[in-house]
């Protein structure tokens, strides 16, 4: 069904410094990103999108961390075990509620198969090359173009309160410093030092590691940022815009069906990238093309800060419980959690409370927990975490898609990696591109 990467090159060489009419289908982080990329390439460039304006989804209010200290995918020898040990528990990090669909049971049969010691080491390596290149792209966007997103760049603490969570922790990120990514084991007191507003925790800090490259920041503000500068730079926007369908003759899909304010019509292009996150396998089956996604709703809590001096600037990995903490100017976004109950959006009051009742717990004086505003969105998760980024069986028809919980850490990498795959050319990163 896939090009390898070198077919890829061979076959688009034709196309190269060539400029096309492209259709990015989704306005999340990940489709913006596309857009930026493509444009600046020199590609006309048109992105649709069914809400009424960019990151109104799965990028409306994530954890905020760019985060390849926190690329350890899913799937690895242990997580099975722990899977069954939180079944039935409504507050459980992990939450499978077994449906009688098919495509669900599918997902979870090919995770097991990524459980492995080898392939999770083989998915982490990818991860992590694709994290540390998405990074340093994103830091080269934000000295180009000045965007500002409430970023903060004091790195990211993971923590610990449970001695066997943290003695887990230190080969984890002896593994992450083979890979290049320096990730180092602080104590207790250190922990303390990097992050002071750890001290009026009720659940003594045991230790923790540190990664001093990684930032944080908001996803949806970037995305909105730099979707008026792809505005600005001739990028065409149809909000409000329903994905009907694709059209296809002689092997490859010549147009996309839209459905909008100007009723239903067919839009062709040189080239169409499909950015659609959980929704991302629905609009592809009917045209033969069958991705291992899977929704994971996850949940964030907006907490207004309260004392200064007791809530965290730097963000923050709650390992044990699957927490992220971010500070987004003057509120604290903690999100985290995976439940895989189908497209389900339907805010779980049981889970919002578990969220609160262990930030109180770390930060009881930080921020205003009465004011909290809960939000959900779907992840769009892959069995072993990586995401599809290259060419279908159908030429025309590219996948920028499937980055699950690390969409906002891997986008710009991503986003560049498909506009110089769709350009003829080959991507500086090395990843295992689709």
């Amino acid at each position: 069904m896939w090009e390898s990467t070198s077919q890829k090159n061979i076959n688009s060489h034709s196309m190269r410094e060539i400029k096309m009419k492209v259709i990015v289908l989704g306005a999340g982080v990940i489709g913006i990103t596309s857009a930026w990329f493509l444009t600046q390439a020199g590609h006309e460039v048109t992105v649709i999108e069914r809400a009424p304006e960019a990151a109104r989804e799965t990028s409306y209010a994530n954890g905020g961390q760019i985060s390849v200290c926190h690329a350890e995918p899913w799937a690895n020898p242990k997580a099975p075990w722990k899977a069954l040990q939180w079944l039935g528990e409504e507050d459980a990090p992990l939450l499978f509620r077994f449906k009688l669909d098919w495509h669900q049971w599918r997902w979870g049969l090919r995770f097991l198969q990524q459980c492995t010691k080898e392939r999770a080491r083989y998915n982490l390596q990818n991860l992590v090359r694709l994290g540390l290149y998405s990074r340093d792209t994103l830091q080269t966007l934000r000295a180009a173009t000045g965007i500002e997103y409430h970023q903060r760049t004091e790195g990211i603490l993971h923590y610990y309160t449970e001695l066997s969570e943290f003695e887990a922790a230190i080969p984890a990120a002896k593994l992450m410093g083979e890979l290049g990514l320096d990730r180092q084991v602080k104590s207790a007191a250190e922990c303390l030092l990097i992050e002071p507003a750890l001290r009026d925790s009720m659940r003594p800090i045991i230790g923790g590691t540190y990664t001093a490259s990684d930032e944080s920041g908001d996803a949806r503000v970037f995305t909105n940022e730099l979707a008026l500068r792809c505005e600005l730079a001739g990028v065409k926007f149809r909000y409000d815009c329903e994905i009907a369908g694709f059209e296809c003759a002689a092997g490859d899909v010549q147009a996309v069906r839209v459905l909008g304010d100007r009723g239903l019509e067919s839009l062709a292009a040189d080239a169409f990238v499909v950015s659609l996150g959980s929704y991302s396998p629905l609009h592809l089956r009917p045209l033969g093309i069958h991705l291992d996604i899977y929704p994971a709703k996850g949940y964030s809590a907006t907490i207004p800060v309260r004392a200064e001096h007791c809530a965290p600037t730097v963000s923050l990995t709650d390992d044990g419980h699957k927490l992220v903490f971010s500070r987004l100017g003057d509120y604290l976004r903690v999100a985290g959690t995976a439940e895989f109950d189908g497209y389900n959006l339907d805010l779980n009051a049981v889970r919002c409370k578990a969220i609160v009742d262990r930030v109180k717990d770390i930060f009881p004086n930080g921020a205003d927990y009465a004011a909290a505003e809960f939000w959900t969105g779907l992840r769009p998760a892959t069995p072993g975490n990586l995401p599809y980024i290259g060419r279908t069986q159908y030429p025309s028809l590219w996948l920028n898609t499937g980055h699950g919980t690390l969409g906002w850490t891997e986008c710009c990498g991503s986003a560049l990696a498909i506009a110089e795959l769709i350009s003829g050319k080959k991507p500086e990163v090395d990843f295992c591109f689709q």
